[in-house]
């Protein structure tokens, strides 16, 4: 009986082992199943959210999680969204640069301009891409290296002469001292093995130039070992008067191959000594030592060299530092207290290509008026955050990119630009200009101007007189209440403008304001006094932004006569109601629309015309009032076709999820790309 009900026992554990082990697995398949098919939808969502013409499209991250959804709307798991997969979720609050720009740390680069954002590397943007470069180091042969500060790459270290690491950096030598002390030892430690190889030539010298006869008398004191009292060509006259005159041109023919064999050894010696040794700053023997940067005086504390840039960042200066060193390029004097520029200041470094003076307190009555005439390769001026009233005198024709932005700037007459006709960038954002000081020929020197930036000034129209090279305009945070038909008359480049936080009303602008413009393709009129998407708007256009109005309707065809077609529409933060669309309202969009952002508004259902939107990829719904999603508003059940909607928020609105119809989301690639949750209750 015991026997039987062991066995049972043992039947019943491998049965439920078994079992165990075929659910397990099954829930395995389900999961890799389930995690590959997230992943192919990932892998072709990244791909296509590159989407071009669009350099400035931010990535964020959101936390939200998503719940998986059945055709019956169940929740199974909760799974991370699909919005966290990087770069697929776009920023509306940001324009995209002309094509061929590049975006960099909230930054607009040129096609073809370098910079470095980080050290030992250095970037280039090439027609809309960044490419990067790390700076490639040569390898030390020497045992112990270090990388000096502002340095890239490892040098050789010599513990016993180099000073103490922790000392603070005040007290540590420029780096130009410590070279030559590295180099002036080097100099003396050759002297020290040139010296040795000559003791070694002496002696066997004096080895050779004994006779057979020689080798029993005795060595003479004048004969040391040393050969310091007696020179070895002494030595050879006497040798040759005790030799055999028959034997004297064979020994004469020895010598001289023993001379020949001892030289070689001598050359493989120090050959093998260098490959061995590993002084700071080693070099071989025959190679000339580089010249050092004598000359170049010590820099004031907290100040720090690295290549061809001087910076004294919050180094406490009070005035600018007597420097002489021509081949210095950059010099950096950021977030100091300097008052003045003399106008022997800059005299020592002839040839700065790049000087940052921001955040000073410099004033235009402290700059002398030959300060900067002399710097004839300047290209980049920054004297942000100072407390200058006009533009500086006598700048360099050479400069292409000037910043005075945040000073207390208060006029801009005729002359102030007048020598810039190679300036590109001009950025005076944070001052107290207007129309009113502003001379409307203040720009008319600029031939070159590309980039310009009036915003958080007191403008209260468009400035005049602006360069017909003009590509990229920023008026944000101004008093702007409307846009003149002759406004835009001559900037026929024009790609950008900025508007943002002005009081443009839509009756305010004009009809032929930009209408007729063929490059402008990013408009942002965000935070103005909007109660209508305005029409007349340019044909080029490609990228607007309406966020923050009081836009309660959005007109038929307004968008109908544009091509090649607007493709992206941010309409966030408005008042928008059912009546303000209809079918219509997107008329001339429906083929290229590829953005529409309709969050925040007052929207009870799904705007019509959506399903017909075969290009959009990001719809925003999110945040409104919307209660229910009825059959086909948002797939067709018609057409086989995949959407090509990527991203659907449709988050705190009033929709119950289980009575979402089964087919309504059929048309979209995957559900993970849906976001339902959370929704309010009420």
């Amino acid at each position: 009986m015991k026997f039987s009900s062991l066995y049972c026992f043992l039947l019943l554990l491998i049965f439920q082992t078994d079992f165990g082990q075929n659910e397990e697995t099954s829930r395995r398949q389900r999961r890799k199943m389930y995690h590959r098919r997230l992943r192919k939808s990932s892998l072709s969502t990244h791909r296509s959210v590159r989407q071009p013409g669009i350099q400035q499209m931010k990535t964020v991250t959101p936390a939200a999680k998503l719940p998986i959804i059945n055709l019956d709307y169940s929740i199974e798991e909760n799974f991370e969204s699909f919005l966290s997969v990087p770069g697929v979720e776009s920023s509306y609050n940001v324009l995209p640069g002309k094509k061929g720009h590049c975006l960099a740390n909230g930054m607009i680069m040129y096609n073809k301009a370098v910079w470095s954002p980080e050290p030992c590397t250095t970037c280039l943007c090439l027609n809309g891409k960044v490419l990067c470069d790390e700076t490639k180091c040569h390898p030390q042969m020497c045992p112990q290296t270090i990388i000096p500060e502002g340095e890239c790459c490892p040098v050789c270290s010599d513990t016993e002469q180099r000073e103490p690491t922790n000392l603070p950096h005040k007290q540590q030598s420029p780096p130009w001292v410590e070279m030559n002390r590295a180099l002036r030892k080097e100099e003396l430690q050759l002297e020290e093995d040139e010296e040795e190889v000559k003791q070694d030539e002496n002696r066997e010298q004096k080895k050779k130039t004994f006779s057979p006869g020689d080798w029993g008398r005795p060595i003479n004191e004048g004969q040391s070992r040393e050969g310091k009292a007696q020179r070895p060509e002494e030595e050879g006259r006497q040798a040759h008067q005790h030799r055999n005159p028959a034997r004297e041109n064979e020994e004469d023919d020895d010598e001289e191959e023993e001379d020949d064999d001892d030289e070689e050894e001598d050359d493989d010696d120090e050959d093998e000594d260098e490959t061995i040794r590993g002084d700071t700053f080693r070099m071989p023997p025959r190679l000339p030592i580089p010249a050092t940067p004598r000359g170049i005086p010590s820099l004031p504390s907290m100040c720090s060299l690295s290549y061809k840039t001087i910076s004294c960042i919050s180094a406490d200066l009070t005035q600018i530092p007597p420097l002489t060193a021509p081949e210095i390029t950059s010099l950096e004097l950021i977030d100091n207290s300097i008052t003045s520029i003399p106008d022997e200041a800059f005299n020592g470094l002839p040839n700065l290509e790049r000087l940052d003076l921001s955040k000073n307190n410099i004033t235009s009555s402290g700059i002398g008026p030959k300060a900067f005439k002399f710097l004839k390769n300047l290209m980049r001026l920054n004297m942000d955050g100072n407390n200058l009233v006009t533009i500086p005198s006598e700048l360099p024709s050479t400069l292409e990119e000037l910043k005075i932005n945040e000073n207390k700037l208060q006029v801009i007459d005729e002359e102030s630009l007048s020598d810039l006709n190679q300036l590109v960038t001009l950025e005076l954002e944070g001052n107290n200009l207007s129309e009113t000081n502003v001379n409307s020929l203040a720009f008319k020197h600029l031939k070159s101007l590309s980039y310009l930036r009036l915003g958080r000034n007191k403008f209260r129209i468009i400035p005049q007189g602006l360069p017909a090279s003009i590509e990229e305009l920023y008026l944000e945070n101004n008093q702007i209440e409307e846009i003149t038909e002759i406004s835009f008359n001559h900037t026929r480049k024009i790609n950008v403008i900025g508007l943002r936080y002005n009081k443009i009303e839509e009756n305010r602008i004009a009809p032929l304001a930009w209408i007729n413009q063929e490059n402008l393709e990013s408009i942002d009129l965000s935070y103005n006094k909007l109660y209508h998407v305005p029409s007349y708007l340019p044909k080029s256009l490609v990228h607007l932004v309406l966020i923050g109005n009081q836009i309660e309707r959005i007109p038929g065809y307004v968008f109908g006569h544009m091509e090649p077609g607007l493709e992206y529409l941010y309409l966030s933060f408005n008042k928008l109601v059912d009546d303000g669309i209809d079918r219509v309202s997107f008329y001339g969009a429906y083929h290229s629309l590829r953005e529409l952002f309709l969050d925040h508004n007052e929207l009870k259902s799904i705007p019509p015309g959506v399903q017909e939107m075969k290009a959009l990829h990001f719809l925003r719904l999110n945040n409104n009032k919307i209660r229910n999603i009825l059959p086909e508003q948002i797939c067709n059940a018609e057409e086989d076709d995949d959407s090509n909607l990527q991203h659907l928020h449709l988050e705190n609105n009033y929709i119950k999820t289980r009575e979402i119809p089964s087919y309504a989301f059929s048309c979209i690639r995957s559900y993970s790309s849906i976001v339902l949750k959370p929704q309010n209750i009420k």
